[in-house]
């Protein structure tokens, strides 16, 4: 073999060699590149997944907040109508004592007006002033809210009358109310005192 044929020898086995370097090369790269893909796809699916478990996380705190808020505007809206409803009490009931402290003297002029003799001309002016004075003492107390219970001929009602006695009567049908010995009276429907009363049976 000749020097020259030697030398296309060597010279095809280095084209060779760098061409088999530069293949080699180029697989290199193309699985670095993929490796490189792989890798960045993991990473960006990982801080997908992040992202989306801190917006569960913040979409549950959202909901607690919201909840707690709802609750806090339905105990707010409790207390206010407990209240309203405690104060509306109060201004109806708070005259309670005071009515049946007057509860007596309403009687009494009842009865003064009951045991004078209507007869007597000298008597008579005075037993019209007690009149009127009566008059005008039930109109006034009967604005806030008190009214007498008389329920002479009505049937007995144990939650505003309090029997005295029980009678039998031909006249009238039992359980009825056939006298009423002292009136009862009532505070804006409140029964601050019964009625006394005679029961038919």
């Amino acid at each position: 073999m000749s020097n020259e044929e030697n030398k296309i020898n060597q010279d095809e086995l280095q084209q060779q060699e760098t061409v088999q370097d530069i293949e080699a090369e180029v697989v290199g790269s193309e699985a670095d590149i993929e490796w490189n893909e792989e890798t960045e796809n993991l990473e960006q699916d990982s801080k997908v997944a992040q992202l989306e478990a801190a917006l569960l996380s913040s979409e549950a705190k959202l909901k607690d907040q919201q909840d707690s808020v709802l609750r806090a505007k339905a105990e707010v809206e409790n207390m206010r109508r407990r209240t309203e409803t405690e104060i509306d009490k109060a201004r109806k009931y708070a005259l309670n004592k005071f009515a049946e402290e007057l509860l007596p003297v309403i009687d009494n002029l009842e009865r003064a007006i009951q045991s004078a003799d209507a007869e007597n001309e000298a008597v008579k002016p005075i037993i019209e002033g007690v009149e009127l004075t009566h008059k005008t003492f039930v109109d006034a107390v009967g604005k806030f809210g008190l009214k007498e219970i008389n329920p002479e001929g009505e049937t007995f009602n144990p939650e505003m009358h309090q029997a005295m006695s029980i009678q039998e009567s031909p006249d009238h049908e039992s359980n009825t109310v056939m006298f009423v010995m002292q009136k009862g009276y009532e505070l804006n429907g409140r029964v601050i005192r019964p009625a006394m009363v005679m029961v038919s049976k």
